[in-house]
């Protein structure tokens, strides 16, 4: 499993002093590369971009304790695929079923924005946990960012499958890539997603994972 996270990687330079820094100022947050969180033996893996400064980076886990959580754990929870439908802490007792949540960049970038060589060292790990998740049946793609790394993880061209909100691709060994605008703050605030859009592209993966 070391091949899927590596707890102390400092392989970007820019990301590794960035944690660093972040941890000095809050030396209570997690301040390390997020590990996916859910089901080991899940058919519905979650993409996203980057664990975001007060939220993961915070918590330990993927999209708890900021905005773009709260979308998404409610809507996990509205089919079934998480037993609350909130995400608060890593030890609230939450569990996901059949379904897992992971990010193209598992360290916190300054702004949110991870630079391409630091998507592209960190595609590995992605990589390596989409080789190892033998059930896995569709992947949700939060954003253009986390559709491109598991292209780029699949060994795909990008330019071949291109991203669009509910888009639907087929992988190799069956599997389905299916994309979604990411459920972050300005997205829905500016209600380019909403949470009836979100819920129809869950509930497809929902649907394809049966």
């Amino acid at each position: 499993m070391n091949s899927v996270y590596d707890a102390d990687c400092r392989r970007c330079p820019r990301l590794a002093q960035f944690l660093t820094d972040v941890h000095q100022e809050r030396p209570d947050y997690f301040c390390k590369p997020v590990p996916a969180f859910g089901d080991p033996a899940a058919k519905i893996l979650i993409v996203g971009l980057a664990p975001g400064k007060h939220g993961a980076n915070r918590s330990g886990r993927p999209f708890t304790g900021d905005f773009a959580g709260i979308l998404l754990y409610a809507t996990l929870y509205k089919f079934g695929l998480a037993s609350a439908p909130v995400s608060l802490a890593v030890d609230d007792g939450l569990r996901l079923v059949g379904t897992r949540i992971t990010n193209a960049v598992k360290c916190l970038p300054p702004d949110n924005k991870p630079l391409p060589i630091e998507i592209r060292s960190c595609n590995e790990f992605l990589r390596a946990e989409l080789e190892q998740s033998g059930d896995l049946r569709v992947i949700l793609a939060l954003g253009t960012i986390a559709h491109a790394a598991v292209l780029q993880a699949c060994g795909l061209p990008p330019v071949r499958l291109r991203f669009a909100h509910a888009a639907e691709h087929r992988l190799p060994e069956g599997r389905v890539l299916l994309d979604s605008y990411h459920c972050s703050r300005y997205n829905t605030q500016t209600r380019r997603l909403t949470a009836p859009m979100f819920e129809a592209v869950v509930g497809r993966a929902a649907e394809l994972a049966r």
